[in-house]
């Protein structure tokens, strides 16, 4: 919802401006440069990426248009599921929530933290390594390397459509140069026409830069920043998880470990430890 007032913004100042300045909002009605400079920006982008990222930018774009889901509500629902996880395992061992992390969505304990379960990149995460602690034999250090790599090897693939929508950005300006540089040579070959007629011409080829410039910086530019934004915070989940258990692996309690993991989360979305605390407590009724 930010995206479209954010967009309704932009054109209001500068068509508003436009008009205040006497100008015509006919004049920058110029299907045929809106038609050079998107299609050839869709062509760059096709040929510059392979499927995988084509697909992985078209899967991504929607989630512009949606709030954000990592809110404080989600990560006290995150640490109270860590919680009840750590618990469990403290209380009855490791081998105790086996059949758990097997098969999740049959499993009563995460059956309470619906919107954890809906989470794949999180579930998958954690069930994983909740997996490897009981049947492996890494220890912390080696636990931590793993998660890291994991969660770089994420946010690289997160990446790729972030730098695809980037390019397309940084090229839009210089297709609207294409544009008006093909409107010049048609201007340049209507040279018998009466002024007035040549006066349209140019200002539809003058269009060309401005649509490039506009769509660029004030359009496709920030979605490329959105999605770096999106990623940042579905990675700031994966670590919250990955602290949680490398605490407990260290020996520390689940009151601690939960306490470990919500240090890491940014202050906009962070629960006070009393509000875990209240949650926790709440939810050992259920």
């Amino acid at each position: 919802m930010t995206v479209i007032v954010g967009y309704i913004i932009i054109l209001g100042s500068v068509l508003g401006g436009f008009v205040l300045a006497g100008g015509h909002v006919g004049s920058l009605v110029q299907p045929v440069e809106l038609i050079m400079i998107g299609g050839s920006a869709v062509g760059a982008f096709v040929v510059s990426n392979n499927s995988k990222v084509i697909k992985g930018t078209f899967r991504a774009l929607p989630t512009t248009l949606k709030g954000s889901k990592f809110t404080k509500a989600l990560y006290l629902e995150l640490l109270s599921l860590l919680y009840e996880v750590l618990a469990k395992v403290r209380k009855e061992g490791l081998m105790s929530i086996e059949s758990d992390v097997d098969t999740p969505e049959q499993s009563p304990v995460f059956a309470k933290y619906p919107a954890i379960l809906a989470d794949h990149h999180a579930m998958e995460f954690l069930t994983d390594y909740l997996r490897l602690m009981v049947g492996g034999n890494l220890n912390a250090f080696e636990l931590e390397n793993l998660m890291d790599v994991e969660i770089e090897t994420h946010h690289h693939e997160g990446e790729a459509p972030i730098q695809a929508v980037s390019k397309l950005a940084d090229g839009l300006p210089a297709f609207g140069i294409v544009a008006a540089v093909m409107g010049v040579v048609h201007t340049m070959e209507s040279v018998g026409l009466p002024p007035a007629e040549l006066g349209k011409l140019i200002a539809a080829a003058l269009v060309g830069t401005f649509l490039g410039i506009l769509l660029s910086y004030g359009f496709v530019g920030p979605l490329a920043t959105l999605l770096e934004q999106k990623l940042n915070e579905g990675t700031k989940m994966l670590q919250c998880i990955k602290v949680t258990l490398l605490a407990s692996l260290n020996g520390y309690s689940p009151q601690v470990a939960v306490e470990f993991g919500r240090k890491v989360l940014y202050s906009t979305e962070r629960p006070s430890f009393s509000e875990l605390e209240q949650e926790v407590k709440s939810r050992k009724g259920k």
